[in-house]
């Protein structure tokens, strides 16, 4: 598995989230959004894992596509986060790249598979 791998980002990303959901929890009292973004920024790498062993490509592509919609949603979340004055500026920048890197990983994996 290499440093930059999607599998390796993902999961760094679903740490990421764990731990911003844990502090809006703790330090923010904010349970719903919260959960909502843990969700789907866990979703994304849990995805990948699964579509690994999919049982023909386009059952990859298929869990691919849905990391994807995953990926686009917790992007959203983040910004409703910031907008909303529970994330800093500098937080929202980081997770929103590193969401952003993840969204064009999965864009090109999916474009790599139906070619």
């Amino acid at each position: 598995m290499s440093k930059g791998s999607l599998k390796t980002k993902s999961y760094a990303f679903a740490i990421r989230i764990v731990k911003l959901s844990q502090f809006l929890q703790t330090e923010k009292k904010e349970y719903t959004l919260s959960k909502q973004v843990l969700r789907s920024g866990t979703a994304i790498g849990a995805l990948y894992r699964e579509a690994e062993f999919g049982q023909s490509k386009a059952d990859f592509a298929s869990k691919i596509s849905i990391a994807l919609k995953e990926a686009n949603e917790t992007d959203y979340w983040i910004h409703l986060l910031k907008d909303t004055g529970y994330l800093e500026q500098k937080i929202f920048e980081s997770l929103a790249s590193d969401c952003n890197e993840l969204i064009a990983m999965l864009v090109s994996s999916i474009k790599t598979v139906k070619n």
